[in-house]
């Protein structure tokens, strides 16, 4: 479905490394799923569930194949961006593209990796990602301000009411605000549309990926404290890794990283909390087709109705679609797979207005 998650921050903060421990990871799992590196610098990793294991032993399914999540490795950010400086317009593009923004931001000390600034400061760093975004919005929020007004001045009453809009987002953007912050009348289902629309860089959700050295990799330290208070008043999530433990779980065998997690004080490594963060940062969830040949899990929207998670697999599902035989995950496996749950009453059958919900194992039935 081409969901995206923009990895960014400053020069020399980590972005590359996660980006490629990410790939690697994903590379060198065992494939029954297409891998793809679609760009030298996107690559698609699939989504860890251990549900879908479950799901594939009971099916006696041949294959399993993970739903994925596309991560963006974006070239790093320079102070003044947001007026052509580094890579200018073509890094603010490339963020405009994503559904959500990943920041990396360096917690760790080492004299060997210099810092764009001479100094190890994650927060003044991340204020630095967060203006130039902010100002790069406020630009293109004044813009649409002089298109509307010229329109709502020629009569134009859609223009006058989106002017409302712009201008209290003007207001939030130039007191420092992110996007995300615009104050918005949940009633109006056209504000919330105009915010989702606008293409603002600092209305996208955003999780900050602390960067520690090896030895605070489970638990952190005093810098990635100080991101953690600044997320709890940004609405941001965050997640605590070390790139370079990250690199080397990359390269063992995966016999291997259990035992090498254990050593360090790691439940799980921290690819796959960066994963499942993304996941809930873009509020999706995952629905499961199970049979034979194979089990597999997909990804929608949360809220998503049945022809749209039809649509997901192929569009003549959506275009023809009758209904959903459904089963809960709970009630699958406690049945023992798809005819335990039929023979047990718990398999539902479903029309076009169900809300999808995560964990659901599916069959569509549709006539086109």
């Amino acid at each position: 479905m081409g969901f995206q998650c923009g990895i960014v921050g400053l020069p020399n903060v980590g972005k590359s490394t996660l980006f490629n421990a990410l790939t690697e990871t994903a590379a060198a799992s065992a494939a029954n799923y297409p891998f793809c590196t679609i760009d030298p610098n996107i690559g698609q990793v699939p989504v860890p569930d251990p549900r879908l294991q479950e799901i594939a032993r009971l099916a006696k399914s041949q294959k399993v194949i993970e739903t994925q999540l596309a991560f963006v490795d974006i070239a790093g950010l320079v102070r003044d961006a947001s007026k052509g400086e580094g890579l200018g317009n073509q890094f603010l593009g490339n963020i405009r593209e994503v559904n959500a923004i990943i920041h990396v931001v360096r917690c760790f000390e080492d004299d060997d990796i210099t810092h764009v600034d001479d100094r190890v400061d994650p927060i003044a760093d991340a204020t630095t990602v967060e203006t130039e975004l902010m100002l790069a919005d406020l630009e293109s929020v004044e813009k649409r301000i002089d298109a509307l007004n010229k329109k709502a001045r020629g009569g134009d009453k859609e223009s006058a009411s989106q002017l409302a809009f712009f201008e209290r987002a003007q207001t939030t953007l130039s007191q420092g605000k992110p996007a995300r912050q615009i104050p918005v009348d949940n009633n109006d289902p056209e504000e919330a549309q105009l915010l989702s629309q606008s293409q603002l860089l600092t209305a996208k959700p955003i999780l900050y990926v602390c960067n520690v050295d090896e030895e605070s990799a489970a638990s952190g330290n005093r810098f990635s404290e100080a991101i953690k208070n600044k997320a709890s008043s940004d609405d941001a999530a965050v997640v605590i890794i070390s790139a370079k433990i990250e690199s080397e779980i990359a390269q063992m065998e995966k016999s291997e990283r259990l035992d090498y997690l254990d050593a360090i004080g790691l439940h799980e490594t921290g690819l796959n909390r960066v994963i499942h963060a993304g996941y809930r940062l873009l509020d999706l969830i995952s629905f499961f087709t199970a049979g034979p040949k194979e089990a597999r899990a997909w990804t929608v929207h949360r809220q998503a109705k049945a022809p749209e998670a039809a649509g997901v697999i192929h569009t003549d599902f959506q275009k023809g679609f009758i209904r959903a035989e459904t089963v809960s995950y709970d009630d699958y496996i406690a049945h023992g797979g798809e005819q335990g749950a039929r023979d047990a009453g718990k398999m539902r059958l479903e029309g076009k207005e169900y809300c999808v919900q995560d964990g659901d194992v599916m069959l569509f039935r549709f006539n086109v």
